[in-house]
């Protein structure tokens, strides 16, 4: 899939998520097969910009492949100002947050909540695409509530006004996460527009995401929460789209390379005691499948120093060989 100049490696993206595709994650998940992985969303409020928490989302140092910046706000010239914020401190691609579901983005009218006001949108992707020279890409779900799927009318918005790809969530915004994503929108909203779609909602196996790509026509598909704790997700699906194989899962070994790197890559990005912090749900995720039962997340969830989660992590692991 191309991207203005920009031809991705595959048809594989990772979603951005707060407070999850930060730097470490993002390169990890590129490292096992994701062809593009999208920042944090990114406030379009220049009083946020210093904050740590902005700081670290804005972090693209020593980062490969193509750096996509996501922006959020309902403000079509602070919209425009931070996209060409985020260009000069190295932004490849602008991505704007139309797709947010959560109460604390949608009451400042900003994410999903624009879908309500397609004239507003349209001001907004207006503003942006006119405010840098890289390319602009728009996320949106496929509607405000099931009553109002007007998914096609933003996509119309979008490729008439100069959005280079368009990302859909198959649920409304009143859906939140809840129920089934459903496909027939994305479906329609690929029928309708010449630029390229991408889909986006419970893609969890490489078998759910060659259904998803021949049904909708989607150009490339987005996985978020199903490679939390699973990053290995992108390989997996490129492997079977590319051979019609399924990969076997990662052994035991790999798994543990894998999640200790990841987190002596947190404790290095966000220092002490947030890199602590963070990694516990990323291994809370990584150990589902191992510690069903909870006990040893709830011992590892207690500890408050990087040593500590880093040796006791690989005693875990050396338990686990061992049985």
């Amino acid at each position: 899939m191309r991207i203005g100049p920009y031809q991705l490696e595959n048809n594989l993206m990772v979603a951005p998520m707060a407070g999850i595709t930060d730097r470490p994650f993002r390169q990890l998940c590129r490292r096992l097969g994701a062809g593009l992985a999208v920042s944090e969303m990114l406030s379009s409020n220049p009083k946020v910009w210093k904050t740590d928490k902005s700081m670290n989302r804005m972090d693209h140092s020593g980062e490969s492949g193509i750096r996509s910046v996501q922006i959020a706000g309902s403000d079509p010239e602070l919209m425009a100002q931070a996209a060409q914020f985020n260009v000069s401190n190295g932004a490849q691609i602008i991505d704007i947050n139309m797709g947010c579901p959560a109460k604390k983005v949608n009451k400042k009218l900003a994410g999903s909540a624009l879908l309500q006001y397609p004239e507003l949108v349209e001001e907004i992707v207006q503003a942006v695409v006119n405010a840098v020279d890289v390319p602009v890409t728009l996320k949106i779900r496929t509607g405000w509530d099931p009553e109002n799927r007007n998914g096609i009318e933003i996509a119309r918005i979008a490729e008439r006004n100069g959005i280079a790809s368009l990302a859909v969530h198959g649920r409304t915004r009143a859906c939140m996460y809840k129920g089934d994503a459903e496909y027939a929108t994305i479906k329609a909203i690929k029928a309708a527009v010449g630029i390229p779609v991408v889909a986006n909602g419970d893609i969890d196996s490489p078998q759910k995401a060659k259904q998803v790509l021949e049904f909708t026509g989607a150009d490339a598909i987005m996985i978020g929460r199903a490679a939390q704790g699973r990053p290995w997700i992108f390989r997996e699906i490129d492997h079977y789209l590319r051979t019609g194989e399924t990969l076997a899962a990662p052994e035991l070994s790999e798994v543990r390379s894998i999640l200790m790197e990841h987190l002596t890559n947190l404790h290095q990005f966000y220092g002490m005691p947030m890199g602590v912090r963070i990694a516990r749900k990323h291994v809370s995720w990584y150990l589902q499948a191992h510690d069903q039962e909870g006990q040893f997340r709830r011992v590892f969830n207690a500890l408050d120093d990087a040593n500590a989660q880093v040796e006791t992590l690989e005693h875990y692991f050396e338990t686990l060989a061992a049985n």
